[in-house]
């Protein structure tokens, strides 16, 4: 049967309004629960031990989901798969472990067989789950609960508005951790060396800043001719002004200012560029993250950014064209 464009965009919705009002449902009941399983978490992680995530069918690669975003945040944390628990993989329990048991249900026959079993390792148990009345959630420390008013399957059989609720509520915990535990962006970066999220938490203003021949300065005495000479050289949009004696920044020419300039008329070329140029322009460290040179130019709506050192001087400048380049916008 062809699909009808009509069918497959309401089909579509309503599967999303769905999902959206168990997450929302979830969002509203949220009480004491979390509050008693976020303080377990912190006390694990306080003394170096680890989250242990398992689950079956759906729910599998849903707790290797939070898993991996724990680690993420610095929480040490493991997937243990319910079926290979059982024939050798229990070796990575250990006494202190937190382990979450995700079903749905509660009534999962593969998590509950591991329940009596990790008891035996001195571990605390926390019951993920959709019932609060499943031999799961009465036979566990710990109850964190998500409500699930109907799944998005036309059939009621495959797991839909629940897996997203889970995974919403497991991201939940792990975001009032990691705020809770005042982890920086310097500290999640370790966690996230590879790949281009890595690149933009590690680079910093000094790696992508343009000096030397490529940093047009002046002092702010100079004539707008000159100065405009002295950023044609360098090939720049701008050029940095700075106090004849100290070399300390007192303004910018942009090319913006430039043309501004010319409208003031025929002998502005001959004028101190000090009269053209705007004063206490937008600096930043060299030791900033290049992401906080990013909020500058987006708050700010500006094309050019210098960069001074402690004494105000210019030692770089970072070119807006030059962001789409290092792939950090």
């Amino acid at each position: 049967m062809a699909l009808q464009p009509k069918t497959v965009l309401s089909r579509a919705k309503a599967c999303i309004r769905i999902e959206s009002d168990a997450l929302a449902a979830t969002a509203r009941n949220l009480g004491p629960e979390i509050v008693a399983t976020a303080r377990a978490v912190e006390s694990v992680a306080a003394a170096g031990g680890k989250l242990i995530f398992t689950g079956v069918g759906k729910n599998a690669p849903i707790a290797q989901k939070i898993a991996a975003t724990f680690n993420s945040t610095g929480v040490a944390s493991c997937f243990l798969d319910a079926t290979q628990a059982l024939h050798g993989d229990l070796g990575l329990v250990e006494e202190g472990d937190l382990v979450f048991l995700l079903s749905n249900s509660g009534q999962s026959e593969e998590i509950l067989r591991l329940v009596p079993v990790l008891k035996r390792f001195g571990v605390r148990l926390v019951a993920f789950t959709g019932s609060a009345d499943s031999d799961l959630a009465r036979n566990t420390d710990l109850l964190l609960r998500y409500r699930v008013p109907r799944e998005a399957c036309p059939l009621k059989l495959a797991p839909t508005a629940s897996t997203t609720a889970a995974l919403a509520l497991g991201d939940a915990l792990a975001m009032v951790l990691l705020e809770a535990r005042g982890l920086t962006r310097d500290d999640f970066a370790r966690y996230h060396p590879a790949g281009n999220l890595g690149r933009v938490l590690l680079l910093r203003v000094k790696d992508i800043m343009r000096t030397g021949d490529r940093l047009p300065v002046a002092p702010d005495t100079v004539t707008t001719q000159d100065a405009i000479l002295a950023m044609t050289k360098a090939k720049s949009g701008s050029i940095a002004l700075v106090a004849p004696k100290s070399g300390k920044l007192t303004g910018i020419l942009t090319d913006g200012d430039f043309r501004r300039s010319a409208l003031t008329g025929p002998d502005f070329l001959r004028q101190p560029v000090a009269t053209f140029m705007t004063r206490q322009p937008k600096v930043i460290s060299e030791n900033a993250l290049g992401v906080d040179a990013l909020r500058l130019f987006e708050a700010h709506k500006i094309d050019d950014l210098i960069v001074v050192d402690r004494r105000g001087r210019p030692v770089g400048l970072i070119d807006g064209q030059d962001l789409p380049k290092l792939k950090i916008v």
